[in-house]
């Protein structure tokens, strides 16, 4: 009698344990999914950005060259503009881009259910 309860419970184990890797799997499915969705956002949100600052920086070098009748001067003030901004968002870098990709994971991961 102990033995069939032995394989019963083997067996019962064994489905459990199974279940589990499967809820496992899944779930590594699903935080990947959205991770990987998330970076494709951010990827198309940040090429589209490019092209408006450099539409921005173009109209803004086509008005100061007007003004200044001087091209060359406009670029380096446009330019000058963008090493500020490359500046501010270097002196920030932990701020602006490390704390909220690192709470975004993290919440991702380590959040189970909350990851709407």
């Amino acid at each position: 009698m102990n033995e069939i309860d032995y394989k019963k419970l083997f067996t019962e184990a064994r489905k459990y344990f199974s279940m589990e890797w499967d809820y496992t799997k899944l779930t590594a499915v699903e935080k990947l999914a959205i991770l990987l969705s998330a970076t494709a956002f951010v990827a198309v949100v940040i090429i589209l950005a490019v092209f408006v600052v450099h539409h921005l920086f173009t109209a803004l070098v086509s008005v100061l060259a007007t003004a200044m009748d001087c091209v060359w001067g406009a670029h380096l003030i446009a330019a000058g503009v963008l090493l500020v901004l490359l500046l501010v968002v270097f002196a920030f870098k932990k701020q602006l881009i490390v704390d909220p990709i690192a709470r975004f994971v993290s919440k991702l991961f380590l959040k189970p259910g909350d990851n709407e």
